[in-house]
């Protein structure tokens, strides 16, 4: 990864930039992340808590991706993917150094879920996170990516595993979660492109 800072720009040698015109790419700078960042922390969120997470660690390594995007800003090319897996890895990272309980209480409403009457959206989606952590995470991963827009294409390539072994994982998945009662007629299909 790039240690680019994005309040520390190089320029041509005799090129000295006016305070103005720094000023003003670091604002654009500024709102751009800004709007990548309301349109994306609260999917990212979900997309942690698809893989196992509590709503607590979520929203801290969702925090803590965004940061490094930030950071890294200028630089990252596909900042979605980026931060998606970003996240994703620090996940796997904590997974395996520590194995924490589901969160089985309503949290309160924060900013990531600002109003009461999302807590019933809240309750339905806890009935499938009850589900995954009995299957593995490579078939959390799978379903995570999947849920948030990603084709088996797109996933194997940020997963760097083959088009066909997330085909294989999702099938398993769905094959895991049919047989639980509270998943019934529940099936995670992939957006717009080929699925199994």
């Amino acid at each position: 990864m790039s240690d680019h800072d994005p309040e520390r720009t190089t320029y041509p040698p005799g090129v000295v930039p006016d305070d103005d015109t720094e000023a003003l790419r670091q604002a654009a700078t500024n709102e751009a992340f800004s709007c990548f960042y309301r349109a994306t922390i609260r999917s990212l969120v979900g997309f942690l808590l698809i893989q196992g997470a509590s709503l607590p660690i979520a929203a801290e390594i969702a925090q803590e991706a965004m940061i490094k995007a930030y950071q890294r800003w200028n630089t990252v090319t596909h900042p979605k993917a980026w931060v998606y897996t970003v996240a994703g890895r620090a996940l796997v990272r904590q997974v395996a150094d520590i194995r924490e309980d589901p969160y089985e209480q309503t949290p309160e409403p924060t900013s990531l879920l600002p109003a009461p009457d999302m807590a019933a959206e809240w309750e339905v989606r806890q009935d499938l996170l009850r589900i995954l952590p009995r299957l593995p995470i490579r078939q959390r991963q799978v379903l995570a990516w999947t849920f948030a827009g990603y084709t088996p294409s797109e996933i194997a390539q940020q997963l760097r595993i083959t088009p066909d072994a997330v085909r294989a994982s999702l099938k398993k998945a769905r094959r895991a979660a049919s047989r639980h009662p509270s998943a019934a007629g529940y099936h995670a299909e992939p957006p717009g492109e080929e699925k199994s």
